[in-house]
């Protein structure tokens, strides 16, 4: 019987449990223009689910594997069949586990994209751009008039 590794941030997870995998297109903005990047995020249950309901996703691809086969300790590693120049996601680690955690819950998710396989039927579209690094500047421009008499007790 072999035994199964726990994270030490995460003990209640093994090496073994299940966790989907997306490759999304993703976009970034530096110096005024906007680049497009791939980008790999651990899909959870719920999300999964909708994605496979036909939304528009910037999701290209969705592997399902093991926690063990693209987490080593705290370091990633390259899930097989993903592009060389494909980036991990900020926060990959702690997100990692809590998908994985998502699966444990609703174990029915797991038929979804049986362990092993890959799925890359998604409605993709870039249409609205997931820009990573966009800042929100809040101006004064943004304020809403209200009526003079939404703070006056009549």
């Amino acid at each position: 019987m072999t035994t199964a590794i726990s994270y030490p941030n995460a003990p209640d997870l093994t090496t073994d449990d299940y966790i989907v995998i997306g490759l999304a297109t993703c976009f970034v903005k530096e110096d005024g223009e906007v680049y497009q990047i791939e980008v790999i995020e651990p899909i959870p249950s719920a999300a999964l689910e909708a994605l496979l309901k036909g939304i528009p996703t910037s999701y290209k691809l969705a592997h399902a594997t093991t926690l063990g086969s693209v987490l080593d300790g705290d370091s990633q590693l390259l899930p097989d069949g993903f592009p060389e120049s494909a980036q991990f996601g900020e926060e990959f680690v702690p997100r990692a586990f809590a998908a994985a955690r998502t699966y444990k819950r609703r174990e029915s998710a797991k038929s979804l994209i049986p362990l092993g396989t890959s799925y890359a039927e998604f409605k993709y579209s870039i249409e609205r751009k997931r820009v990573l690094n966009a800042a929100r500047v809040v101006t004064k421009e943004d304020n809403v008039k209200q009526h003079s008499h939404t703070h006056k007790v009549l």
